[in-house]
């Protein structure tokens, strides 16, 4: 009897295995350094202080960083289109709280989530970075 449960239980395991797993599809973008640091009193930061706006940071990533005021805190994101590889396009640009790639499909995800929207059939959402409390009105932004 110990034997079948042991068979069983394999058989479970093997068939809940997928080669189709969405995070091995998102493997466009590197593991590029991230340390940033966001002074809210500094005037390229100071619209952080508001709900639903976000801030460009270059040099920072894959394609710079994309930092919004969610309204519970910050939330910083990867510049760089998840679902491409890295190209002049794949670079995201800010539109309200929604952030563009200038791809042909112009895929598009919300600064709020980082799940993309309008197209349901990405593999990926947008490269999230932790934000963290390092002052009064300061973030520090690893990964």
């Amino acid at each position: 009897m110990k034997k079948i449960s042991i068979v069983f239980t394999a058989i479970l395991l093997l068939q809940n295995c997928s080669k189709n797993d969405r995070v091995n599809n998102c493997n466009f973008l590197f593991d590029a350094a991230v340390n940033a640091t966001v002074n809210l009193n500094l005037p390229q930061f100071s619209q952080l202080q508001f709900i639903s706006n976000s801030v460009y940071i270059p040099n920072q990533g894959n394609a710079g960083i994309i930092v919004t005021n969610v309204g519970t805190g910050l939330r910083a994101w990867d510049a760089a289109d998840p679902n491409h590889a890295p190209t002049s396009c794949s670079l995201l640009s800010i539109t309200g709280s929604e952030a563009t790639c200038g791809c042909q499909d112009a895929n598009t995800y919300s600064l709020f989530t980082g799940a993309p929207l309008e197209n349901g059939n990405l593999a990926c959402g947008l490269k999230e970075y932790r934000v963290s409390p390092s002052g009064s009105n300061t973030f520090l932004i690893t990964n």
